[in-house]
């Protein structure tokens, strides 16, 4: 007998993992969540967007537009930096970090400092606005790559019956 066919990449699968994590997210707009993974591919971190430990969801705004105080921006922890927090406590030094969107300047900086040396990301869509080319500026001198995850499907249904097990 053959070993099964049609699994998915470590790409599709640490990727997967990020998608899945930002369901946790409550922004009724934008659902990010973020992997981390040592050079042994091994997960050492997961975060996805959300209010910091302690403030209620119920208690903080999830507007996009308005006064400032009164818009998630302010409040919000980005997918990137909950799993840099959130990490089992290993050092991130070439680490590789995947993210469903491609991190802002204020995610990048925490990239950097932490020592995860590649981005993974799957969606781009703020490119050309400058908190993006801020990002790649410094990604760029700090010597962290970046790249668009490559994949060979489009879906993947996750099943809860226990008879699909």
């Amino acid at each position: 007998m053959k070993k099964r066919e049609g699994y998915i990449s470590w790409d599709e699968y640490f990727m997967g993992i990020a998608l899945l994590s930002g369901h946790r997210s409550k922004d009724p707009n934008t659902q990010v969540g973020a992997c981390i993974v040592n050079d042994k591919n091994r997960i050492v971190g997961t975060g996805y967007n959300g209010l910091p430990i302690g403030c209620h969801d119920d208690e903080f705004p999830w507007a996009k537009t308005g006064e400032f105080l009164e818009t998630k921006y302010p409040f919000v922890c980005h997918a990137e930096l909950n799993a840099i927090l959130n990490n089992i406590g290993m050092d991130l030094r070439n680490c590789k970090i995947y993210t469903a969107l491609f991190p802002c300047n204020e995610c990048t900086k925490a990239i950097i400092q932490s020592g995860i040396t590649e981005v993974v990301y799957l969606s781009d869509k703020y490119e050309g606005t400058d908190p993006a080319k801020a990002s790649r500026m410094m990604l760029d001198k700090a010597g962290v790559t970046y790249r668009k995850v490559k994949v060979n499907i489009s879906s993947l249904t996750l099943s809860f019956n226990e008879a699909d097990v």
